[in-house]
């Protein structure tokens, strides 16, 4: 309800662009699956992915606004790296993953991705992903 109450006051007040933050739990597997249905996904954040993607499930239908949902990488945690990288690798609907198969990004670099958006916008009225 949260999600849908900001969709609609950015309409109102004439906004024309939204970047929405969801989770990676409604990537998708290389088996077609979205991370969340897969067997071993964290029951304690469940609820928080499921939400998140019935939410993309409804901007999917926002025709007015130009929207971009963004998914973070899997992993987003303190020490994947000294900070801020800068770099980083786009993707769409697959968790972008490294040689080890490994889907990881810093907060610092979440912001950096988030901030490239904004100002040279890539993304419309789709969900991306990033990770190094």
């Amino acid at each position: 309800a949260g999600s849908r109450a900001i969709q609609e006051a950015s309409k109102r007040a004439g906004v024309k662009r939204l970047i929405v933050i969801g989770g990676a739990g409604s990537l998708y597997t290389a088996e077609n699956q979205q991370l969340v249905d897969t067997e071993g996904f964290p029951a304690e954040i469940k609820p928080g992915a499921l939400a998140a993607r019935d939410y993309l499930n409804i901007l999917k239908e926002e025709k007015e606004l130009d929207w971009a949902f963004f998914s973070p990488a899997i992993e987003m945690h303190p020490g994947i790296t000294t900070g801020r990288t800068g770099k980083y690798r786009l993707g769409k609907n697959h968790p972008v993953v490294d040689e080890n198969n490994v889907s990881k990004l810093s907060a610092e670099d979440v912001a950096v991705v988030l901030i490239d958006e904004a100002q040279h916008p890539k993304h419309h009225q789709q969900r991306f992903t990033a990770a190094y």
